[in-house]
């Protein structure tokens, strides 16, 4: 699984960093972190502006470095929010009006070229995308599962915090299943380096892994009875409530949000 980690968060490896590591981050309140999370989401949301954009990712990018995590893996990690903003904002680069970068490219339906406007709308969605991406990521190495899971079962409704944290833990068990059948493959004398020439072997490998993972996971739930399971499943951890230095911290970010969208709009969205 070393090549799929490198470029899809491990969820082995971001609990890793989270249980057995320590930073200044590491020791921020859960909730906190919650809180944080919204008020990137709101400020990338209500930003107009690039330079505001560009300020709150690299703010991210610093909390993530302050977090103790590997800034290369994090690059490898970009893969999938990369892969969203080429395939939406690409296009724009080109259909947006205005001054063209560079030259234009004949095609049967016309010229085709990148506008400023176009690369200023690229970056814009990327520095959103990339940002609340970034802090999450940072959030969830940082924090402890006990904490998570008290986290989601006070802030989700049942069932669905039970079917998060089962799909947490069951997660572990997929990957295990797919690294299985990977090896088994590789030893075999498969090759995995070109998706489209193994395409019929890759649709082997996801199709056996569901079915096998359908199969443990009734083995599982038969396990999980027998022990008492009577459909709930009971953090046992305590997240606490938040330092007032963090609460202050909170209310002071929000509130430049607030006054910001209060400048650039009048109202609050």
């Amino acid at each position: 699984m070393t090549t799929l980690s490198n470029h899809v968060p491990d969820p082995r490896l971001v609990t890793a960093f989270a249980q057995h590591r320590d930073s200044p981050f590491h020791r921020v309140n859960p909730w906190t972190k919650v809180a944080l999370t919204g008020a990137f989401v709101v400020t990338v949301t209500v930003a107009d502006s690039l330079a505001v954009l560009a300020g709150s990712y690299a703010a991210t990018l610093a909390v993530y470095g302050v977090a103790g995590l590997a800034y290369r893996r994090l690059a490898g990690w970009y893969t999938l929010p990369a892969l969203f903003v080429v395939s939406v904002a690409g296009p724009l680069a080109f259909l947006e009006p205005g001054t063209a970068v560079g030259g234009s490219l004949s095609t049967p339906v016309g010229d085709l070229s990148v506008t400023w406007t176009g690369l200023t709308l690229f970056a814009e969605l990327a520095f959103r995308s990339l940002t609340v991406v970034t802090f999450t990521l940072a959030a969830v190495a940082t924090t402890r599962y006990a904490h998570v899971a008290a986290v989601l079962g006070r802030l989700l409704p049942r069932p669905v915090d039970q079917i998060a944290l089962l799909t947490y833990r069951f997660t572990f068990v997929m990957i295990e299943t797919l690294e299985d059948l990977l090896k088994a493959a590789l030893s075999r004398g498969a090759s995995l380096s070109e998706f489209w020439s193994n395409r019929r072997l890759y649709a082997r490998l996801l199709g056996t892994t569901m079915l096998t993972a359908v199969e443990r996971s009734e083995r599982l739930v038969v396990s999980m009875e027998a022990r008492g399971y009577d459909g709930t499943v009971t953090p046992s951890g305590d997240a606490g409530r938040p330092p007032a230095r963090e609460l202050v911290a909170v209310a002071v970010v929000y509130a430049t949000v607030v006054a910001y969208a209060l400048a650039v709009y009048g109202v609050v969205p």
